[in-house]
């Protein structure tokens, strides 16, 4: 563990909040898709929408923007995602602290007993890495909003898992860095708007297609793929036990 990590692990144990009525409602923020995707994603489907700017001789070229940055932030939001489990992978696994014997103390007893945990490295933080790319593209539309998004991606998805030792800080840290780094590259102009165009043609051209599939696509990314990552997990292990 390094010095960081230490510092803001002793510093967060000295807070006294660790009540069980407080472990329950931070529980309960990080189970929730609500308090993690879904206000994140509804705030994409509105800079796809929204009006402001859209009137006018320069009404078209305001959203056409406003839709690139759409585009780029669930491009980067995909990228960062899978870029995250890559990491995971590769670097030197790290354990959970919630599962270091000699950190169990300053942790509560949550209710986050998943068998997967104990496989996953935490380093980096995915959800931090995948949530904190999306806010960024939204702050990229809407600088109001966006603080917003970032705040939400950092306080009610962050910090409960530091908090409940689902991940170390720096886990946390490195991932929303990770993320916004992602989407500024990706907001480039030439990257962006090569990007965009091939997307935003095919939703002009087939627009009951289109909507159909970001629906699906909005629902998926809201959940994190919780869903696919299941039915995969239960093929892989149903093909291993058919052989």
């Amino acid at each position: 563990m390094n010095v960081i990590d230490t510092w803001l692990i002793a510093s967060i144990s000295n807070v006294p909040i660790h009540s069980q009525g407080f472990t329950h409602i931070v529980e309960a923020i990080v189970s929730a898709y609500l308090s993690k995707g879904v206000v994140l994603v509804a705030l994409l489907w509105w800079v796809w929408f929204r009006p402001e700017g859209a009137e006018g001789p320069d009404g078209e070229a305001v959203r056409r923007h406003n839709r690139e940055l759409v585009v780029i932030a669930i491009a980067s939001g995909l990228i960062a995602l899978a870029a995250g489990r890559l990491l995971a992978h590769n670097l030197p696994f790290r354990l959970r602290p919630m599962y270091e014997p000699a950190l169990r103390a300053f942790y509560p007893e949550a209710n986050v007993e998943e068998p997967v945990l104990r496989t996953w490295s935490a380093f980096p933080s995915d959800h931090s890495m995948l949530w904190c790319a999306i806010a960024m593209g939204i702050f990229l539309a809407s600088r109001p909003v966006g603080i917003y998004a970032l705040f939400h991606a950092v306080v009610l998805i962050g910090l409960p898992r530091i908090y409940l030792g689902l991940h170390y800080p720096t886990d946390v840290l490195a991932g929303s860095a990770l993320g916004i780094g992602i989407t500024c590259v990706m907001n480039a102009r030439a990257i962006r708007t090569r990007i965009a165009a091939p997307i935003l043609a095919f939703a002009q051209r087939y627009p009951g297609v289109f909507y159909g599939a970001a629906f699906l696509l909005s629902f998926e990314l809201a959940t994190q793929f919780d869903e696919l990552r299941v039915l995969a997990h239960g093929l892989i292990h149903g093909m291993s036990h058919a052989l």
